[in-house]
């Protein structure tokens, strides 16, 4: 055993340790979901949080997810690099960044040991740096033709297509490239429209606005709660407006420590986004989130969740907690959730209108949570009732092992909804049974 696996092992030992000790004491394990979650007070973890994170097995032949009742799933696609998030152009090729999680400098001792335990569950490694072409010819669900769209990229993520002009957003900033309708790769010279500081939360999901004018850029905190300082995360944990016209850009809203997924509710033209909350304050607290957006909306990170609940480990700001807005919709506590598009009634049997999210899973709480693609429905621009599962089976019964972990979604054609899955490297469609 290597000397980094020893040490890992070690401070998960002493990790789970604390955590019996948690479990004793009898910290609540009801979910915080919906509107008004019920969300247990903190109980900071101290030097040594909860670390629990299943070794990454991917899916046996003939293994694959869950698929709700009247649903059906099939591979799109398998055999790819870390696939984190998918783009469908007009013409029904399937775009695929392939990208993660490169490591740092470790900070602590808890850091390093984190390190250890991502790169067991496949978060963790050497960066694929690339776009993939997926094409269905014949129409059968499973893609026949894939091709390397753009490569030599940094950390790639959130991508989108306006006219002629092709977008990245890589984790140092937005690039745009030129594109020739149907074109199997894009070779040519970028033009970078606003850099971002690299590190720490590294994906940048990129969403055009319905008039096609603008693009929204989520890009999240560089640290858990500010631990280096507000100067560290100026121009972080924000979501971007782009003019894509002028050539400018501007903070839209603020206070969001990791929004990643972006989506607009089709009637009332809003946009909405999925949150990753912070860690170290016990499994349900504070839940993760899905909530509109506010133009110049302060949503309390550092100081505060789920409206004014002041995190006591932040030096306060009195007058920054008391602008916070209150999230719409609990997702519960550390799900990750990190995928969102809206799905409209129809696009699956039996969904009305709503938000699938994929939820990649947890890390930091005693039962892990997420690792499933769920769906929210909403009815008048609204969200309107419980979530339900689309597709779940990702995470073994004991939780040692995960199959898969999904990330992005996508409405791909012929009423399918798309599923990237990093770590079982495949591309799942569901579809109606």
């Amino acid at each position: 055993m290597s000397f980094s696996s020893m040490f890992a092992r070690v401070v998960a030992l002493v990790g789970g340790a604390a955590l019996r000790w948690r479990r004793f004491q009898g910290v609540p394990q009801e979910e915080a979901w919906g509107h008004a979650p019920v969300i247990p007070a903190a109980k900071p973890q101290g030097a040594i949080p909860t670390l629990k994170m299943p070794t990454a097995r991917g899916w046996a032949a003939g293994h694959k997810p869950t698929a709700a009742p009247g649903l059906k799933v099939n591979a799109f696609a398998a055999g790819l690099d870390h696939p984190r998030w998918i783009n469908v152009m007009p013409n029904g090729d399937v775009l695929i960044a392939e990208s993660t999680q490169v490591a740092g400098h470790p900070r602590s001792v808890f850091h390093y040991a984190m390190q250890a335990t991502m790169r067991r569950a496949a978060a963790l490694g050497v960066s694929a740096n690339r776009i993939t072409l997926l094409r269905d010819l014949d129409g059968d669900g499973v893609a026949e033709t894939r091709k390397t769209f753009m490569e030599g990229l940094n950390q790639p993520f959130g991508m989108a297509l306006v006219d002629d002009t092709f977008y990245v957003g890589n984790t140092d900033g937005v690039v745009a490239f030129p594109y020739v309708a149907g074109a199997d790769s894009i070779t040519a010279a970028g033009k970078t429209l606003v850099t971002f500081k690299p590190g720490g939360h590294w994906t940048r999901s990129l969403l055009p606005s319905p008039d096609r004018t603008k693009l929204y850029a989520g890009v999240g905190s560089s640290t858990n709660i500010a631990d280096d300082g507000m100067e560290v995360e100026e121009g972080r944990a924000a979501i971007y407006e782009l003019d894509l016209a002028k050539g400018t850009n501007r903070i839209f809203a603020s206070g969001l420590r990791n929004a990643v997924g972006l989506a607009w509710e089709p009637k009332s033209g809003v946009l909405w986004t999925v949150v990753n909350e912070r860690d170290g304050l016990g499994d349900e607290t504070p839940p993760d989130y899905l909530t509109a957006v506010r133009d110049g909306g302060f949503y309390g990170w550092p100081y505060c969740y789920w409206g004014q609940t002041v995190d006591e480990r932040v030096p306060q700001n009195p007058a920054m907690v008391a602008k916070a807005i209150t999230p719409d919709y609990a997702l519960g506590g550390h799900t990750a959730s990190l995928g969102l598009c809206w799905m409209p009634a129809g696009t699956l049997p039996g969904f009305p209108d709503g938000m699938a999210i994929g939820q990649h899973g947890s890390w930091n709480r005693s039962t892990l949570s997420g690792y499933k693609v769920v769906f929210v429905p909403f009815e008048n621009g609204r969200p309107s009732g419980p979530a339900r599962d689309i597709l779940s089976g990702f995470l073994a019964p004991d939780e040692t092992e995960s199959y898969g972990r999904p990330v992005g979604v996508a409405l791909g054609p012929e009423r399918s909804l798309l599923i990237a899955d990093d770590v079982g490297n495949v591309i799942w469609r569901v579809t109606a049974a």
